[in-house]
């Protein structure tokens, strides 16, 4: 009986693991799924609420999880802790800095596509050396990596 009881436990164990297979990975980006995200103190709801996100795919990275918490920090550098239903693993970039240029290819000298202001977020598609190609309100163009917020700079990320 008691060997019979730890199979269901490992199982349950091993199902409730794979089901987080992103936050395995620490630290991580994910985005905010809906708004407003209430960002508490700590991990539970009887800890304060110290800020509320109005964006939707705000690009946050996790740092920590407990049960079904997140510790998430935003481009500001704010911390604290957020429901895991309220994040997508769905990639977003905050454009950082001055306004800055979309270009066709990923190159310097490459035709503009568009124009970004700071704080645009914008769908992460690929990135390629110290470029990454972005999508924001059905506009595609690259960007350099250092220009963006919510991707790690050796990261590789594939369409």
């Amino acid at each position: 009986m008691i060997r019979g009881r730890f199979a269901v436990a490992a199982l349950a164990l091993l199902v409730a693991t794979t089901a987080n297979a992103a936050d395995d990975k620490l630290p991580h980006f994910a985005s905010l799924r809906v708004d407003p995200v209430n960002l508490r103190t700590g991990p539970g709801t009887r800890y304060p609420v110290e800020w509320v996100y109005q964006k939707k795919g705000l690009p946050v990275e996790v740092t920590a999880t407990f049960d079904v918490w997140r510790r998430v920090r935003d481009a500001d550098g704010t911390t604290g802790w957020v429901q895991e239903r309220m994040l997508t693993q769905r990639r977003t970039v905050l454009v950082t800095g001055a306004v800055r240029t979309l270009l066709s290819a990923p190159e310097t000298g490459a035709k503009v596509v568009a124009r970004a202001e700071p704080g645009v977020i914008a769908g992460l598609l690929e990135c390629k050396g110290g470029w990454c190609r972005v999508e924001t309100q059905n506009i595609k163009g690259w960007l350099p990596r250092a220009d963006l917020w919510g991707v790690y700079p050796d990261e590789a990320v594939a369409e």
